[in-house]
């Protein structure tokens, strides 16, 4: 459990339509909801009716890592853009966007993250990420530097990015029409810091927001990360397929935590849950295997991979008989191989196995709300996570389906709040107050 003593639930937001690639042609979804602002207020607000405690806004800058020909890329057109339009219409609910470090020139960086923390009175987080694409890179007119540039740049650009947002100091401004003293000079100071891989002169003339500064999040599972993350971050998006899997990523970061200097309840592990929420399984199933399409059947090979045998693909509709389920053996090298052996005992056709998600790139909850409620209190109880951000299959009608029939279990077993307690993301989050830069780091 988390030192908030509540499960946090945040909203992956990513292209508009939902995680499922064919989101965007099913039935009630506005084909046009990729370049709709509005639309996404309206998903923001559905998850503030919900008491979500942020949105997370993923990025890739400039990758399209989708067939264009049938399927909408995944990423907003642009996360501040996307984030300042959702600021103006909710109160609560705290904007979470990627922000490159390798692509990005930290000021710009800094400036852009905290107005929108100004515009939002205080629920701006960034989930300061490295990029590793050499497509993106691409956009860059650059080549993917190393890992070690990468991260090193990385550890330069948040501090000197919380440096300045310190950099207006907390009560520098005074606005006083009557004395004509807009702000206290000696308190908006230049910061002059230059590392081998960034550097600014500063200050940054933006003064604090309700929460101070903007929050920061790490999305990532690699040593590197857990050293960046440790130092700096206070909400860790997590990938992780089983409860013990996810307990090592949570008390991984914790250590890395607690390395710094820091408490490790300074940091929360947010693991990931897709939602197909419908009255029973074989709905859901359905549901999945209209959103799939053509996709499902080619995940059929890598099925095969998972489960080390060969499958007839003229036996898609059929289960797998006993001969292939004797012989069968999770891949060592997929995590959630165990997971689509365990479907493929249960009876369930090949397609079925696919509709449930065995290769979906987070566990996967295709049922009833008491499902994915059961899965979080699972995980939550067990230490593995303190809480979830959830991927609906579609957004237009799945964050209602997980805000009504999931929400409403989760308050009853005193899981999760029933109200907001404050309106900073800060706040929601339960983690200490920072101006600048953190001092024992």
């Amino acid at each position: 459990m988390n030192a908030v003593g509540k499960m946090l639930i945040g909203l992956h937001l990513g292209n508009g339509y939902g995680s499922q690639s064919g989101a965007w042609r099913m039935p009630g979804v506005d084909p046009e909801s990729y370049t709709s602002f509005d639309i996404r207020v309206k998903q923001a607000q559905a998850a503030e009716r919900g008491k979500f405690q942020f949105i997370f806004l993923p990025d890739g800058p400039g990758a399209v890592m989708t067939d264009i020909e049938t399927e909408s890329p995944v990423f907003n057109l642009d996360v501040m853009m996307t984030l300042a339009a959702v600021a103006r219409e909710t109160q609560y609910i705290g904007l979470v966007a990627t922000g490159s470090t390798t692509f990005n020139e930290p000021f710009n960086l800094a400036r852009q993250f905290k107005a929108l923390d100004i515009m939002s009175h205080g629920r701006a987080g960034w989930n300061a990420v490295t990029s590793s694409g050499e497509d993106v890179a691409a956009n860059y007119g650059k080549r993917i530097p190393s890992s070690q540039d990468r991260y090193g740049r990385a550890h330069e650009a948040v501090q000197l990015i919380q440096s300045l947002w310190g950099s207006w100091g907390k009560d520098a401004w005074i606005h006083d029409q009557k004395s004509g003293q807009f702000a206290k000079k000696d308190q908006i100071l230049p910061i002059n810091l230059q590392g081998k891989y960034v550097g600014s002169r500063g200050p940054l003339y933006i003064p604090p927001s309700e929460q101070g500064q903007p929050i920061i999040f790490h999305a990532g599972g690699s040593p590197n990360a857990h050293q960046l993350a440790g130092r700096f971050a206070n909400v860790v998006i997590g990938a992780a397929f089983t409860i013990e899997d996810a307990r090592a990523q949570r008390n991984a970061f914790r250590a890395a935590a607690k390395s710094y200097g820091r408490d490790p309840d300074e940091i929360k592990y947010i693991a990931g849950l897709m939602t197909t929420i419908a009255k029973d399984r074989r709905t859901a199933l359905d549901r999945r295997i209209q959103l799939g399409g053509s996709s499902l059947i080619q995940k059929f090979e890598y099925l095969q991979k998972m489960l080390g045998i060969p499958l007839d693909p003229s036996l898609m509709n059929e289960p797998l008989s006993e001969a292939q389920l004797e012989n069968a053996r999770p891949s060592p090298y997929d995590p959630r191989s165990s997971n689509a052996l365990k479907i493929a005992r249960q009876g369930w056709s090949v397609l079925d196995i696919l509709a449930h998600g065995v290769i979906d790139y987070h566990p996967v909850i295709a049922g009833p709300g008491v499902e994915a409620a059961d899965h979080m209190q699972a995980w939550y109880e067990a230490g593995a996570a303190d809480g979830f951000w959830i991927s609906p299959d579609v957004n237009s009608d799945g964050i209602d389906a997980f805000v009504d029939q999931v929400v409403p279990l989760l308050q009853e077993r005193g899981l999760f709040h029933k109200e907001y307690e404050c309106k900073t993301l800060r706040g929601h989050l339960g983690v200490p107050d920072q101006y600048g830069i953190d001092p024992r780091v």
